[in-house]
């Protein structure tokens, strides 16, 4: 993984000089780790921003808390890692711009910084840079032309390499497990919160299958996190509400989405499933069937040269013939972040490639009834797509 990250900053290096742009300041989590390859750093939430500073021409370097700089430098290949502390003259923004200064080509000669007038343009991820960085720049160099990094990344990142997609495979057998056991946790009268518990430990003990405690991999954690995307009951149409201590009862659907939580050394996914407790209501049924078609259709629409909104196209006709109408995008692209580019939704043109993975999601809402969802995610290939995450596509009840 190292190794290929450090490809990708030398791509991304022959980018910025052919583009004459000096340097770039990356402050993402998920655009560090796929080029400088850590992550799991206290970050920005905690008033303490890491960068990824990448000159055109000369050697990238990591700016990271002091507290951090252990762990960083035991996982990444970058070799400059520099510190910063909380007070006095080492604080991160005497240190971003000492680190901006000595680029070779950006500072103006004879002109004292901070506050000099600067020749950039300087590379930033403008719809995700953190406010206190942003807010640096425009006070420290309110001369500096900041150009958006993000659709050039977003560009690199949309085609997976054999080795990420074998990762996203192990996060999608990760995930099965997470759903086999949120399965096994319906029963009338059991609390949501159950289920999501049960849904950690089977991730984290299958994560740990792939790990071992040494070298790169002794850094990444098994450990499954975030809430649980979990209603269940009239309160599905919810979609995004977080497991409660609400118990099921018969006939009750149950959605459990792992979109926050289905990842791999840093490698996220999408995967739905909706189940029903003890049986399905005629009602249920029809609306969840509708979602697993507007989805199947979807995916059997996927193959390279065709256009990521025609995607949607193909499950929204199903939508229109069953007598509903979806304000969901049909899918988006999947990768270090959790949302990537393209989207599979009207508007987006893209054409879809060999090596690109999707969410791909069928999903009907109800307001305070009911809803239909499903959700996989998938790689396309030379003739279509292949599934990264597996679990019965049909209407699910529950074993208790």
């Amino acid at each position: 993984m190292l190794d290929q990250a450090r490809a990708r900053t030398a791509a991304l290096q022959d980018r910025l000089q052919r583009d004459g742009i000096a340097v770039a300041v990356l402050t993402d989590e998920s655009s560090i780790a796929w080029l400088a390859g850590f992550w799991g750093y206290l970050s920005v939430e905690f008033g303490r921003p890491t960068c990824l500073i990448v000159p055109a021409d000369a050697p990238p370097t990591v700016l990271t808390p002091a507290m951090e700089s252990e762990m960083v430098a035991a996982m990444t290949w970058v070799e400059n890692v520099a510190t910063w502390e909380d007070a006095g003259d080492n604080r991160w923004e005497s240190v971003l711009g000492r680190l901006l200064e000595s680029v070779p080509g950006m500072a103006r000669p004879g002109k004292a910084w901070p506050g000099q007038a600067w020749s950039g343009p300087i590379a930033i991820e403008r719809t995700v840079i953190p406010a206190i960085v942003r807010n640096w720049f425009e006070d420290q160099l309110p001369d500096a032309t900041l150009v958006d990094l993000s659709p050039v990344l977003g560009a690199m990142r949309q085609i997976k390499t054999p080795e990420e997609i074998a990762v996203m495979r192990q996060a999608g057998e990760i995930a099965g497990a997470m759903m086999q056991a949120a399965h096994d946790s319906l029963a009338e009268g059991v609390p949501e919160y159950e289920s999501a518990l049960a849904v950690i430990n089977a991730g984290s003990r299958r994560a740990a299958q792939f790990l071992t405690d040494s070298g790169w991999e002794a850094f990444v954690s098994p450990m499954i996190h975030n809430l649980q995307i979990l209603q269940s009951g009239s309160q599905t149409s919810m979609v995004h509400r977080r497991a409660s201590v609400k118990p099921y009862a018969r006939f009750d659907p149950v959605y459990f989405c792992f979109c926050n939580m289905a990842q791999f050394k840093q490698y996220k996914l999408g995967f739905d499933r909706m189940f029903h407790i003890g049986d399905v209501r005629d009602e249920d049924a029809a609306v969840q069937q509708a979602a697993i078609d507007a989805q199947q259709a979807a995916i059997a629409a996927i193959r390279p040269g065709v256009t990521a909104e025609s995607i949607a196209q193909a499950a929204d006709a199903v939508y229109a013939e069953r007598g509903f109408a979806t304000g969901y995008r049909t899918g988006r692209s999947i990768g270090v972040a959790y949302l990537e580019t393209p989207e599979l939704k009207h508007g987006d043109t893209t054409v879809l490639q060999a090596g690109m993975t999707f969410a791909v999601d069928g999903g009907i809402s109800v307001d305070g009834q009911t809803a239909g969802r499903i959700g996989d995610s998938i790689v396309v290939t030379e003739t279509g797509c292949e599934y990264l995450t597996d679990y019965p596509r049909e209407i699910l009840l529950s074993r208790g």
